[in-house]
C-alpha cells in the first residue's frame, strides 16, 4: 500500500510540475521569417494571395497530405476561407481578412482541434529590384493554458522557414 501511495504521489508531482510551469509561461506568441525570391513582386504576390497555393509549399500539407480540405468564396479575395481536417494537423480554417494589392495578405487562423485558438497571420512582399522580392511570413496570437507550455519547445518560425524555401523553389522553377 505504501508503494502504491508513493507511486501516486510521484505521478501527481510529474503531472503538476508542467501545469504549474505553464502558469508562468507567456500565452502570447509571435514569429516572423523572410526569404528573397528571384521573381517580380507582382508575380510573387499574385501567387501567395491565393490560399489554395499554400498546399504547394507549406510544411503542414507535406506533414499531412491526406488531410481533407474545403473552401468557401473566391480564392485571392477578402472573405475566402480555406479549411482543413487532418489526422496530424488537426482541424481548422484560414480566412483572408485583408489584401493590400502587391503588398500584403492578412488572414485569421482558427484552430479547432487539437485545441481551440485564433491567430493573425500575414504575408508581406517587398520589391528588391525589378526581379527580386522579399517575402515575410508572420503570425501572432495566444495559446490557451496549458498549451502555452509548448511555446518553450516549438516555434512556428521553423515551419515558416521551410515553407518559404518551398515557395522560393516553386516560384523560381515556374
Amino acid at each position: 500500500m505504501k508503494t502504491l501511495k508513493r507511486i501516486l504521489i510521484i505521478l501527481a508531482i510529474i503531472i503538476a510540475i508542467p501545469l504549474i510551469a505553464a502558469l508562468f509561461v507567456k500565452r502570447e506568441f509571435t514569429s516572423e521569417r523572410q526569404i528573397t525570391i528571384d521573381k517580380p513582386r507582382e508575380e510573387v504576390f499574385d501567387y501567395i494571395k491565393h490560399l489554395n497555393n499554400q498546399k504547394n509549399y507549406d510544411t503542414w500539407h507535406k506533414m499531412d497530405p491526406g488531410a481533407q480540405t474545403t473552401t468557401r468564396g473566391t480564392d485571392g479575395t477578402v472573405g475566402f476561407v480555406y479549411a482543413w481536417d487532418g489526422e496530424k494537423i488537426g482541424k481548422g480554417e484560414q480566412e483572408i481578412t485583408n489584401i493590400e494589392e502587391n503588398e500584403r495578405v492578412d488572414t485569421e487562423l482558427r484552430f479547432k482541434t487539437p485545441f481551440e485558438s485564433t491567430a493573425s497571420c500575414y504575408l508581406i512582399t517587398e520589391a528588391q529590384g525589378p526581379n527580386q522580392t522579399v517575402v515575410k511570413w508572420g503570425i501572432s496570437g495566444k495559446s490557451p493554458y496549458p498549451f502555452n507550455l509548448m511555446g518553450l519547445f516549438f516555434d512556428m518560425g521553423d515551419d515558416f522557414d521551410e515553407g518559404l524555401k518551398g515557395l522560393k523553389t516553386v516560384l523560381e522553377n515556374q
